[in-house]
């Protein structure tokens, strides 16, 4: 395998722990639109549902909105609440997403140290409202040369298409220079096999690796990037 010079970063549950701020973002939601208390075992099953629900939306069984919208719909559904409350909890969750950052184990420095030996860029199927405040929150944003955000693009992660857009802009690079690093495999790593680019799979819980995928390097703590550009 050739040098790697660039490196295309998924964001939530790779740089940014997502569950800390998704947790924070419902209860602020249920406590702003007065929907009552959202319990552990509630904010489970959320969980549940929407990753069911983003999983459809790699598989391109829905689109964007039907997976925003839908997801709180069924979970709200399922507590009796007013199913017709999900647009307005919705549009109020993409902006609180980005009100608590936190950081992956040595995430942060890792990019840091990376500046200078690779061109980094973010690629994430998040909202613009979220990924947008996130990335400006936490400082990420000025420490990438650019940001690929799905609901921009119009096609997500892990279709081809999504990195076609993104190689097109990036210009000169040869594939066989780039790597994703995430820790999705049905977003990130697919779409990496589908970009024909190496894949680099954070598995911080060293979960089962599957078979029907190919997974160039496996890593459980995000500095050691820094031995596979070195």
């Amino acid at each position: 395998m050739g040098k790697i010079k660039v490196v295309l970063w998924d964001i939530d549950g790779t740089l940014l722990d997502f569950q800390v701020a998704e947790k924070h973002a419902i209860r602020a939601c249920f406590s702003k639109l007065r929907l009552g208390e959202c319990t552990d075992e509630m904010l489970q099953d959320y969980v549940e549902i929407n990753v069911g629900y983003w999983r459809r939306l790699e598989r391109g069984e829905l689109t964007k909105p039907q997976v925003l919208v839908g997801r709180f719909e069924e979970f709200f559904g399922k507590y009796g609440i007013d199913p017709a409350a999900a647009q307005a909890f919705n549009e109020e969750y993409q902006v609180r997403l980005g009100d608590t950052i936190c950081f992956c184990k040595n995430a942060l420095e890792t990019v840091h140290a990376l500046r200078g030996l690779v061109r980094q860029y973010a690629v994430t199927n998040g909202t613009k409202t979220a990924q947008e405040r996130k990335l400006a929150e936490s400082g990420l944003d000025k420490l990438f040369e650019d940001v690929f955000i799905s609901e921009m693009i119009g096609i997500e992660k892990p279709m081809k298409g999504f990195f076609d857009k993104v190689f097109q802009k990036i210009g000169k690079y040869k594939r066989e220079e780039m790597m994703i690093v995430g820790d999705s495999l049905t977003s990130d790593i697919q779409g990496g096999n589908n970009a024909g680019i190496a894949t680099c799979w954070y598995n911080p819980r060293g979960e089962k690796r599957p078979e029907s995928l190919r997974i160039d390097y496996e890593i459980r703590d995000i500095k050691e990037i820094l031995e596979i550009v070195g």
